[in-house]
């Protein structure tokens, strides 16, 4: 495989924060003024582009026109942004096979991770391989290390991280995060605890990063004492700004722990250091918890401030209707449900499914069925998950028959990602069986499998499921979203979503 780049994070915002600074080049700073590069629009511009990127590329040479090696980073930037990985890796690609550039090890970088993210990790190693041990430097080791993080695999990145020590290109708060990371998405506290001493014995300053990443360690857990020591840390170390996030999460922490006086003085702390790009965020964020919480005043004084923000964006409607469906408040949510579609902003369907999964759960059938005819009327495009989440509302309410017919809906509206609610499948799946349709609950279950909604395990558990004459009328939690919408918000916190970071 040839030499040439890499990129390093995606899961988590912290992940994209160190894949820019291990996986970098110095990139030309695009102008304020109008753009006339041609060959910028032209690959831009090929965003469904099916084919390679090459031909564009020599189509301009063959113009008689230059193309800069700075030109070409500078485009990998952009298609990286917009996460257009395997155009990114086609230019990378090209600027070595073709052009014969000399490649930086912020290109190599680059290179490793675009491979990795577009072909998997084990081309990615093979390209490692390839790279001499002269260019394998802490940017290069670094990439490697994020492509496993983001892999999750842990002996690897393990074996990456001593390698690094080894060579003394791991003395640096960035690589320890990114471990102190995999370790806490794994649930691996203790050693995330290990990890954080050795920074100390080494003299590695812990960042901001490292204060989340524990910070959040202990919120997952509900450890108030382990949460209440760190922030004391973090108060007293004068490198480390005080901001919104770092109190959303102790709040949600305190939260789970059953310490509500400890996470409203969170929140109120919260809300002391908002301000610029974040603001929204803060107060979505903040509203939720609020509402968690049970104190409606302040879930209503807030939405007044977010108001007071400019155009209400479709992620300010999710937020407060979760909230008002948490706080029992159906009147005021069905009047910001109007509010919303009498409104300019795109339509999203995480609002509509949010506002049917609430209905169904606290009885509402007749309500749900309505608002989703008035959707349906409105010429709106209703996907797979709003057809699913009417579905799971027919079944827990006793309408399994119904709730047979919207599921075959669910699976004809199905495109790439979606997730049939398990618990309503195979109750369906068995109902039709039951009736004597079990060549059409066969026909479904392929179908699913062969289109990707469901794996080969979950397929062959399923079928297995449908012959098993137990029925489990009701099981535990079958909708998701009520509460799942309220903590997705908190989790954009909870997963280092810091705008002012990028």
């Amino acid at each position: 495989m040839k030499l040439l780049g890499s990129n390093a994070w995606r899961n988590y915002a912290i992940f994209r924060v160190f894949r820019a600074r291990f996986c970098s080049t110095k990139v030309i700073e695009q102008s304020s003024a109008p753009i006339e590069d041609n060959l910028y629009r032209r690959i831009s511009g090929a965003e469904n582009w099916v084919g390679s990127m090459a031909p564009v590329l020599d189509q301009w040479l063959e113009e008689g026109k230059e193309v800069k090696q700075s030109e070409l980073r500078k485009f990998i930037q952009q298609l990286r942004k917009y996460r257009r990985f395997r155009h990114a890796l086609e230019i990378s690609e090209w600027m070595s096979d073709q052009r014969n550039h000399v490649l930086s090890t912020g290109d190599i970088a680059i290179r490793l991770d675009l491979i990795s993210t577009v072909h998997g990790v084990e081309l990615a190693e093979k390209y490692f391989d390839s790279i001499p041990e002269t260019m394998r430097t802490f940017q290069v080791y670094g990439a490697l290390l994020s492509c496993y993080a983001r892999n999750r695999s842990l002996e690897k990145a393990e074996a990456t991280m001593q390698r690094m020590r080894e060579f003394e290109l791991g003395k640096s708060s960035l690589t320890y995060n990114v471990m102190l990371n995999l370790y806490f998405r794994l649930g691996k506290h203790e050693k995330l605890d290990i990890l954080m001493q050795e920074m100390t014995e080494m003299g590695i300053k812990w960042d901001k990063f490292t204060y989340s990443i524990r910070l959040n360690a202990y919120a997952a857990s509900a450890d108030a004492e382990g949460m209440e020591k760190l922030l004391m840390k973090m108060e007293f170390d004068p490198l480390i700004s005080k901001e919104w996030n770092t109190y959303v999460v102790a709040a949600n922490g305190f939260l789970k722990s059953g310490q509500n006086e400890r996470a409203l003085t969170m929140l109120k702390r919260a809300e002391q250091q908002i301000r610029g790009n974040s603001m929204r965020l803060a107060y979505e964020s903040i509203i939720t918890l609020y509402a968690a919480l049970g104190v409606k005043d302040e879930v209503y004084r807030l939405w007044n401030l977010y108001k007071n923000i400019g155009k209400v964006i479709n992620s300010g409607y999710l937020s407060m209707l979760s909230s008002l469906m948490k706080l029992d408040d159906i009147d005021f949510a069905e009047k910001l449900l109007e509010e919303w579609e009498s409104g300019t902003t795109l339509f999203d369907a995480r609002i509509p499914n949010l506002a049917i999964r609430a209905y169904c759960k606290k009885g509402l059938l007749e309500r749900a069925e309505a608002y989703f005819k008035r959707l349906m009327e409105s010429g709106k495009k209703l996907d797979a998950t709003t057809w699913d989440c009417l579905a799971t509302g027919y079944w827990i309410n006793g309408q399994t028959a119904k709730a047979v017919e919207t599921l075959k809906n669910a699976v004809l509206a199905g495109r790439p990602g979606w997730k049939p609610n398990k618990h309503t499948l195979t109750v369906c799946l068995k109902y039709m069986k039951r009736q004597g349709e079990e060549e059409g609950a066969e026909e479904i279950l392929r179908s699913l499998e062969k289109d990707g909604y469901i794996s080969s395990q979950l397929y062959d558990q399923l079928k297995h499921d449908i012959n098993d004459e137990i029925v489990n009328s009701k099981p535990l939690n079958p909708i998701e979203g009520d509460e799942g919408a309220c903590d997705s918000e908190v989790q954009k916190v909870v997963e280092f979503k810091d705008e002012n970071s990028k």
